[in-house]
């Protein structure tokens, strides 16, 4: 039972991070398919789903086309109810429908001033008073959501949830442009960043080159705030490479990459290079290197 989603980019499209964290944090069987959200063909890509005109949009496995983040939301927590993707408790979650539904529909200021860039951070930035406004509505709304009893843990309603989907980009955001929160909502920013799933996102991001960039900004620019990952560089020669099979498709080697002096294989150049970006995010890639 394996669905398709269609996303437009991985380090500026924050509508298709949603999406893919909707079936990568709740192990929901995926397969992904680029739209050219900046290359010029979004609609011949979009034709399988068509009328859907927008990124994410996902074909179910009984061949519908839905499109944006809050029904494939829904749909996935209707269709998968093991998957817990909503709080258990009813007063968490309608708090967290509300929270979700808050960012799906508001926060225009936060989102047009500081879209989102995983490629960079950006230092120097002065907040609007819309943007001021919109982040401590934020702030206010996630501790709302931790005064909720049953919440501990980093996440928003103990546990990941849809509501944390939503607000990833949210975090990206802040710690993009160096805004200046409480400390309890930094520490939630920081889960986002630490987390694998969204570090994996990031690296996959990061293996594509833009030329022009978007969004640049006349900014200082500074390191991503997240982890430092390890220090990995592709490599050609595989001669003392240690697997014969790549961690992810377990297909014969063909690129291959170093790290702390040892040489490991993948199949092709984007498993390679995703891995490169951030070894540690990648538990099949780990799982090698640890043994």
């Amino acid at each position: 039972m394996t669905y398709e989603l269609f996303i437009g980019d991985r380090t500026f499209s924050s509508w298709s991070l949603r999406g893919w964290l909707l079936f990568e944090k709740f192990n929901i069987p995926h397969q992904v398919r680029m739209v050219g959200l900046y290359g010029g063909t979004m609609r011949l890509d979009l034709a399988p789903v068509a009328p859907a005109r927008l990124v994410p949009a996902i074909l179910t496995p009984e061949g519908e086309a839905l499109q944006d983040t809050l029904a494939i939301a829904e749909t996935l927590a209707e269709r998968h109810p093991e998957a817990n993707m909503w709080p258990k408790s009813p007063q968490e979650r309608l708090t967290a429908r509300w929270l979700a539904a808050e960012m799906h529909s508001g926060f225009a200021a936060l989102r047009e001033e500081c879209p989102m860039n995983l490629q960079r951070a950006w230092r120097g930035f002065e907040m609007s008073e819309a943007v001021a406004a919109d982040l401590a509505r934020v702030q206010q709304l996630w501790e709302m959501a931790a005064q909720k009893p049953g919440t501990d843990g980093p996440w928003l309603f103990g546990s990941y949830s849809i509501a944390d989907v939503f607000y990833a980009p949210v975090a990206a955001r802040i710690a993009g442009y160096g805004l200046e929160v409480s400390p309890q909502a930094q520490a939630y920013v920081q889960a986002h960043l630490q987390d694998h799933a969204f570090r994996r996102w990031r690296a996959m991001g990061l293996t594509h080159s833009y030329s022009p960039a978007p969004y640049e900004q006349p900014l200082q620019q500074a390191d991503w705030p997240g982890p430092t990952p390890l220090a990995a560089e592709a490599v050609t020669d595989g001669t003392s490479c240690e697997n014969q099979t790549c961690p992810y498709s377990g297909k014969p080697v063909t690129h291959f990459m170093k790290l702390g002096g040892r040489v490991f294989g993948f199949c092709n150049a984007f498993c390679r290079d995703k891995t490169v970006r951030d070894p540690a995010a990648w538990p099949a890639f780990m799982k090698i290197y640890e043994t």
